[in-house]
């Protein structure tokens, strides 16, 4: 059996999972965002208490808000930033006498939904994160591929393809560069964009299934805010699908829940593909919120 953890901002969840993808034990906790000694011991705790419970020892797999670096083997760009600086995957093996394989979370992501989600049986997948913020994960032959310097899809923080004379130059990221896709696909830059186009203050800003809710009911700014994010979400797939041109594209994610992406956004591909012609599958996730966690236990297979 495999053990699958998904270390989160807020909380941190164990999936035991068999052979068969079948879950046979399932916890979560709050993720101490403050300490990474209690981060790893936590972890460590959670596997204790899951292979006492199946009475099995298992293969462990995490998946982490950012990435270990091929250099130095320490954690960057993780958002719970007390993780950065600091080789995780050898202090988990240390506590649990054992290799723990860790992953970035978005990666685990496309990895479940390749295994036995919406892209099963598909030799090239790419999984894209559309959420809080934005990130993608690449998968081939159903194993993830993250390259000799760990970053192969993150697409996040290439800028916005194409942009028109309104978006330029576009808002700056946390990242330190201007105009990344996180800042405009996202589900955070979906608000900001209706923000802007309603001239919202800062107190009447909405979340974004209110201004879906708003869209379908006929509000033109809110439809406006819908199609333009579209637009965006097709010129930056259309990216993908010119470099990598995978089988199938699953979203994931609070935006990935909008059904009319579906309709709107793989039309437009063709519009920005080089030679005009794109018939790329674009679905929605099979696993929900469970994907991540259950990617991170498929790290082993």
């Amino acid at each position: 059996m495999r053990i699958g953890i998904d270390l989160g901002g807020t909380k941190t969840e164990i999936i035991v999972l068999d052979d068969d993808g079948a879950e046979r034990y399932r916890k979560r906790i709050a993720t101490d965002r403050e300490s990474y000694e209690a981060i790893v011991n936590n972890i460590a705790g959670l596997v204790r208490d899951a292979e006492e419970a199946v009475q099995q020892a298992c293969t462990v797999g995490v998946g982490l808000p950012g990435t270990i670096s091929a250099r130095t083997g320490m954690m960057k760009n993780a958002n719970t930033t007390v993780l950065n600086g600091h080789p995780i995957d050898r202090d988990l093996g240390r506590l649990l006498n054992r290799e723990v394989r860790c992953m970035n979370d978005a990666n685990c992501f496309a990895l479940s939904e390749a295994v036995d989600g919406a892209a099963a049986g598909k030799h090239v997948v790419f999984g894209v994160i559309i959420g809080t913020g934005c990130g993608g994960g690449l998968v081939i032959g159903g194993k993830c591929h993250a390259g000799p310097n760990l970053v192969a899809g993150e697409w996040g923080h290439n800028p916005l393809p194409w942009m028109t004379g309104d978006e330029y130059p576009g808002p700056s990221c946390w990242c330190g560069k201007q105009s990344c896709l996180e800042k405009w696909i996202s589900g955070t830059g979906f608000c900001d964009d209706y923000a802007r186009l309603a001239n919202l203050a800062p107190d009447q800003r909405l979340k974004g299934h209110e201004i879906e809710q708003r869209a379908r009911e006929g509000d033109r700014l809110a439809r406006q805010a819908l199609e333009r994010y579209a637009d965006r979400l097709a010129r930056a797939l259309a990216h993908v699908i010119n470099m990598v041109d995978p089988d199938v594209i699953v979203l994931g994610g609070g935006m990935s829940k909008t059904p009319e992406l579906y309709d709107m956004a793989p039309p437009l591909l063709s519009r920005y593909v080089f030679g005009g012609e794109a018939d790329t599958p674009v679905l929605p996730n099979v696993h929900g919120d469970s994907s991540g966690v259950r990617g991170a236990a498929w790290l082993w297979d």
